[in-house]
């Protein structure tokens, strides 16, 4: 008896530790709670919601990596890289309502930030990015502009925010 008793004992001053291990492995934090913690809110937000119902007025404009955009990206969207630079950006009128994203919203709202500072008036950040786009059911595609389930997922870390689609590292 005093075996069993001695390992019930070990077992649960064991479990507090074993949970906390698994808390810190789960994702704690959705996308909400990332951008909360990372962004300033300095690009207004436009919900992947609304872009959908008002997608043709909008010039969409990638800011991830090249390979990222070249796994899928939201039809019709520019590629521009993650650091803005008028050398080669796209001809777009600065009045346009222009949408940046990226994976989850983060590196896309430093690129709008850039395109504010540099005379843009109607710049959006897609709230959630692609990642959200996705989740949310809405066709992305690939480099051939075909419908694909694939979306680049920056690194493991940032996995664990989408929900649906295949992951591509």
């Amino acid at each position: 008896m005093n075996k069993f008793l001695y390992l019930i004992v070990i077992i649960l001053i064991a479990m507090p530790w074993n949970v906390e291990a698994q808390e810190k492995e789960s994702p704690k934090k959705g996308i909400p709670e990332l951008l909360k913690s990372h962004n300033k809110r300095s690009v207004p937000y436009v919900s992947v919601q609304t872009l959908k119902m008002e997608y043709d007025d909008y010039v969409i404009l990638d800011t991830r990596k090249k390979e990222e955009y070249e796994v899928s990206h939201l039809p019709n969207a520019i590629w521009v890289g993650e650091k803005y630079s008028s050398v080669n950006f796209p001809e777009i009128d600065k009045e346009d309502k222009v949408v940046v994203y990226c994976s989850v919203g983060i590196r896309s709202e430093s690129y709008g930030e850039d395109l504010l500072k540099n005379g843009f008036k109607n710049v959006y950040n897609l709230y959630g990015s692609i990642f959200s786009w996705k989740d949310a059911g809405y066709q992305i595609v690939d480099a051939e502009n075909e419908p694909t389930e694939k979306v680049h997922v920056f690194g493991k870390i940032w996995a664990k925010y989408l929900k649906t689609g295949e992951k591509v590292y």
